[in-house]
């Protein structure tokens, strides 16, 4: 087949693109392009209308191959005249020749991309649209092309195209072996991730929970300078299969490149404002909380979540469920702060926050849901560890009061607000709290005792710090994440001055732990659900 005489001893020329897309943004100006150097365009359906309506020449997919289209366009391009023209090797005699003998003509270029079936299950599209929006003909082309790139330029996403065009225009109508090649892995990547939304949502209709196989598919966001140190690379993509609001898909108002170490410690203070109803603010650093309060407006929340640990929320990242309002915008101005995310920021906010212009800012538009369940997927050394997230809190039929005393109404809404936050604390967790918010918090220890002290220290350190003689923990009540295995990090916990206890109980010490309730006079709920969080 004809080389071209330019720097790319392997660039090819151009004489027969064959264009069937969904997503038509762009086309026009691609295929005018192709057409400016007299390549013949074969195209389908309203991709053909279309480009005619434009006044491009097109020839029909079914004229091309003397085979109508049938079965309401399911059959249309499988066809001989169609994969042999892409398969075919041009430097073949045996493939040059079994064109020849068929009536078969080389494709030199495909550009496809797929029916939206993502955006069809995303619109709650019943059960046969969906299936109708599974796309066969496009993914066995656009595979067919990918992998003779050797001879074929398989254009897959319109963000490709201006590259496409600056290649031909720098190489006479030709395409770079190296462009061709990188073309092939998006090509790859897009049908790898068409397949891997259509399994899970497969999954989800027969409601299978672990499936023999699994796949996960995101797309390219942005690339991030580094990760969790300078020395090591790192990206952040979007799942292809949740439009779930958060740190991943947040519109940044202002501030600096978003870090990899910002997006984990944003996303975690999002989700823990999620769960609540109230106006809430949450202050989280390197992923903990290290102060949550719920308010009656976001701007008292935020004074009671910083009174917990002013010293640790120094370069934190902030989280409301509510509109950020402009009094809250001055007040947050006052300290050292790496992120902010809301749902939405007041107009005159923006203003105040713009004062602070390295301060990153981020709106999401809305709350997730915090009762949807989505797959938490890490990876280890040879495998993937995949599960649900944690969205219950606690079973009511198997929630009970153990202790001699019952909590009051007040003991049990702190109790109920504490063990929500515990949800979001790395385990072993131990939260204090009064008057819906955090007065210490004890994080990631080893032992449930040193977690219980470090919080107690944490709420002496907050009130020394704010000028108060008392400490925050007297009158208080604690949560655990799991059960107390001794008694000893409940008595840790009576002698900082706590009223009530929130536990999951199931130790076999659970008696004596109730006994050392019971003689201090403390109230204590088991839940009998744990919630540890690595």
């Amino acid at each position: 087949m004809n080389t071209p005489t330019i720097s790319d001893p392997k660039a090819k020329k151009i004489r027969r693109a064959l264009i069937s897309v969904s997503d038509k943004d762009g086309i026009e100006e691609l295929a005018r392009e192709l057409a400016s150097y007299d390549i013949e365009i074969i195209s389908t359906g309203g991709t053909a209308k279309m480009l005619r309506d434009a006044g491009i020449e097109v020839k029909d997919v079914s004229e091309h191959t003397g085979f109508p289209e049938i079965m309401e366009g399911r059959v249309k391009t499988l066809h001989p005249k169609i994969h042999g023209g892409i398969l075919a090797k041009h430097d073949n005699d045996e493939h040059i020749k079994a064109m020849s003998n068929n009536d078969i003509v080389p494709i030199d270029m495909v550009i496809i991309n797929l029916y939206p079936f993502v955006k069809t299950i995303q619109s709650d599209a019943g059960f046969t649209q969906c299936i109708e929006n599974i796309d066969i003909g496009g993914p066995a082309m656009i595979r067919a092309a990918a992998k003779n790139h050797d001879h074929v330029a398989v254009v897959t996403d319109p963000q490709d195209y201006d590259r496409v065009i600056e290649d031909m225009k720098s190489n006479n109508g030709c395409i770079t072996y190296n462009l061709r090649k990188s073309l092939a892995l998006t090509a790859f990547s897009l049908t790898a991730s068409y397949d891997s939304n259509i399994a899970s949502w497969f999954a989800q209709q027969t409601k299978e929970e672990t499936p023999r196989r699994v796949s996960f598919s995101g797309t390219l966001k942005q690339k991030l300078r580094y990760g969790e140190n300078p020395h090591q690379s790192a990206a952040l993509y979007l799942v292809d299969d949740s439009l779930r609001p958060g740190a991943a898909r947040a519109t940044q108002v202002q501030g600096k490149e978003l870090s990899y170490n910002n997006l984990n410690d944003t996303d975690a203070a999002f989700e823990l404002v999620s769960e609540f109803d109230k106006p809430t603010v949450a202050i989280i650093k390197h992923a903990n909380p290290c102060g949550v309060a719920s308010g009656d407006n976001c701007l008292e929340a935020y004074r009671k979540a910083l009174l917990c640990d002013q010293t640790s929320a120094f370069g934190g990242i902030i989280a409301l469920n509510q509109t950020l309002s402009s009094d809250l915008a001055k007040t947050i101005i006052e300290r050292f702060v790496e992120v902010i995310i809301a749902p939405s920021i007041e107009g005159e906010a923006i203003d105040i926050l713009k004062q602070k212009s390295n301060i990153r800012v981020l709106t999401t538009g809305t709350m997730p849901d915090k009762n949807q369940n989505i797959r938490l997927v890490k990876r280890i050394a040879g495998g993937l560890l995949v599960q649900e997230t944690d969205r219950a809190l606690f079973d009511d039929e198997n929630m009970k009061v153990v202790t001699d005393r019952e909590p009051t109404k007040k003991e049990m809404e702190d109790l109920i607000f504490a063990f929500t936050v515990a949800k979001h604390v790395k385990s072993n967790a131990i939260i204090y709290a009064k008057d819906s918010a955090t007065v210490g918090i004890g994080a990631g220890q080893m032992s449930r005792i040193d977690s219980s002290k470090i919080a107690a220290w944490k709420a002496q350190e907050a009130a020394r710090e704010a000028g108060w003689d008392e400490a925050l923990t007297i009158g208080s009540v604690v949560a655990s994440d799991a059960f107390f295995p001794f008694a000893d990090g409940l008595i840790a916990a009576a002698d900082a001055g706590v009223t009530a206890v929130i536990q999951p109980g199931g130790s076999i010490r659970d008696q004596e732990v109730i006994d050392a309730a019971n003689e201090r006079g403390l109230a204590m709920v088991f839940t009998a659900m744990r919630h540890f969080r690595h």
